[in-house]
């Protein structure tokens, strides 16, 4: 049995023009989470971080309000490993691939496009020039921090390994930050970041995995909505980074579909 949705994205009609400022009237009315917890725990997360979705015939949109006493982000080429600093994150969950966002505080942006190997036949769906996987920035991947001997090599989900498409665009996708301090300067205290996101509709057919876009009302589909924090401590960085999601995972890996929050889609 389904559980429950975790948050609700309400529709709009009209645009959103993504510049990061999350004050405007559009977002007073939309439906904010909770506060996000620790991903293993289900703990209150070390900083306040919340979020909301609202949608139109023609996007979806994102807005995440972040508390960060200092706000850094020193990583300002496409497709750094952002998460290797402080972030905030969004993956969306089509069935048989994924897609993974991550922004900083300075708005550089990393993506990837996944498909789980047992998904990807010869002459399929995926078997395309976009999807080679002999282009060089096409990988193999587990899942996150795995050591143990049993499950090194296909990770903890059931389904194993995924191929990675690190050099994915996906088409049309804006992101702004708008800092409410100073960004790399930890002379003063500051109050945090905010990121929006837009992302058309046209582009998510393929995670759309046969449901119709946009959505209908009462539409459930399956996100990530999470926050890294890069933490010093006696001079160490602690590892892995605290994480804080809406949804708690029970086990330190964010990439597990079947954990994400349920997003259902209201008209």
């Amino acid at each position: 049995m389904n559980r429950q949705p975790d948050c609700k994205a309400k529709k709009i009609n009209s645009s959103i023009f993504i510049d990061g400022n999350i004050n405007k009237e559009i977002w007073k009315n939309a439906q904010w989470s909770k506060r996000f917890v620790d991903m293993v725990t289900g703990d209150a997360g070390m900083y306040n971080t919340q979020a909301a979705i609202l949608w139109s015939d023609t996007h979806l949109f994102f807005a995440f309000e972040a508390e960060e006493p200092f706000v850094e982000a020193k990583l300002t080429e496409r497709d750094s490993i952002i998460f290797q600093e402080n972030d905030l994150e969004i993956f969306i969950d089509g069935g048989d691939c994924y897609y993974e966002l991550e922004v900083n505080a300075a708005n550089t942006i990393y993506e990837v496009f996944f498909i789980w190997k047992d998904a990807y036949k010869k002459g399929g769906r995926f078997d395309v020039l976009q999807f080679d996987v002999h282009k060089p920035n096409a990988y193999t991947f587990g899942g996150d921090y795995d050591r143990k001997g049993a499950t090194f090599w296909k990770g903890t989900h059931p389904r194993g390994i995924r191929w990675a498409f690190t050099d994915y665009d996906l088409p049309g996708l804006e992101t702004a930050v708008e800092i409410d301090g100073t960004l790399n300067d930890n002379s003063d205290i500051d109050k945090g970041w905010s990121l929006e996101i837009g992302i058309p509709w046209s582009s998510l057919d393929l995670l759309a995995d046969g449901r119709t876009i946009p959505p209908s009302d009462g539409d459930v589909w399956n996100m990530f909505l999470g926050r890294f924090q890069k933490l010093m401590v006696g001079g160490q960085e602690v590892q892995p980074h605290p994480a804080m999601v809406l949804s708690s995972h029970g086990v330190y890996d964010t990439h597990l579909p079947d954990k994400w929050s349920r997003v259902e889609f209201v008209d």
